[in-house]
């Protein structure tokens, strides 16, 4: 016989549970980088208990940064970032900045990886230079293990005032190449392209805190990421609002019929108790 008191209170653990990530899903709905905690459910004993939480990995909307320097990327993949311990994550949020020193650097002070490109805009890896089709082909065989990535740096020189001492300006474009720009704008050199990385099972991925990920045996090597990067952008949460609203009344409602279940069957055992004595 099954005993209607424990499932009851598993329900209620679940449910609760349930509306804490619902809760937290709607709260961060305007979190810049957010990304939408799903539950997942099994069944135990003819009743539903949470099985785990994925990472809803699908694109939010872009909202404007706030500078040039942040960068919104538009399609599959992550930005590459490395953190104070040399150990490479993996973000969508890019709400990056170049520092006091000229580096490109995250939110949180990690540095933003990308690729020394040489004038003809191909990828330096090591004493080799790689076209466009030997990138992508060597990324996907063996990720950010078979090129290297390096920090961003465009230092300011002080005795001129421009980048790297002789760019007036930079401009982070839509294939991910930082261009540096003289003569008026006239002329541009690329320097750098944004590494941007993606995985075979993106939900596979750790989160080691709120939009910062590492890869797992799940995830899977990176490979190449697809997609446009957009400067001046950042992305908005990928929250659905009105989702997350139904999945909280629905467990805020087997909350209630599992909390009644336990009173009753309180009320039950109190009236057995009375007869008893």
């Amino acid at each position: 016989m099954k005993d209607a008191y424990v499932s009851a209170l598993n329900i209620q653990s679940s449910a609760r549970d349930w509306m804490d990530v619902s809760s937290e899903n709607m709260i961060n709905m305007f979190t810049p980088g957010y990304r939408e905690k799903q539950t997942t459910f099994k069944t135990f004993l003819d009743h539903a208990v949470i099985d785990g939480c994925l990472t809803n990995v699908s694109q939010g909307k872009s909202i404007p940064g706030t500078s040039n320097e942040n960068v919104f990327l538009e399609g599959q993949g992550f930005f590459v970032i490395r953190n104070d311990e040399g150990n490479l994550a993996y973000t969508r949020l890019g709400e990056f900045k170049f520092d006091s020193t000229g580096v490109y650097r995250a939110a949180d002070g990690s540095k933003v990886q990308g690729y020394v490109l040489n004038d003809k805009g191909e990828v330096i890896s090591g004493v080799k230079t790689l076209d466009e089709n030997a990138f992508n082909e060597t990324i996907a065989n063996g990720g950010t293990r078979a090129i290297p990535t390096t920090e961003i740096k465009m230092w300011i020189d002080p005795d001129n005032g421009k980048y790297l001492g002789k760019y007036e300006e930079y401009e982070i474009k839509g294939d991910g190449i930082l261009y540096g720009k003289s003569n008026n704008g006239r002329v541009e050199t690329p320097l750098y392209k944004l590494a941007v990385m993606n995985f075979n099972n993106p939900q596979g991925l750790y989160q080691y805190k709120d939009g910062h990920f590492v890869e797992t045996e799940e995830s899977g090597r990176p490979v190449i990421g697809r997609g446009e990067i957009r400067s001046g952008l950042l992305e908005l949460s990928n929250t659905d609002f009105k989702a997350n609203l139904a999945y909280y009344q629905q467990a805020k409602l087997q909350l209630d019929l599992s909390n009644q279940i336990i009173s009753g069957y309180k009320q039950f055992l109190q009236n057995a108790i009375t007869l008893l004595q």
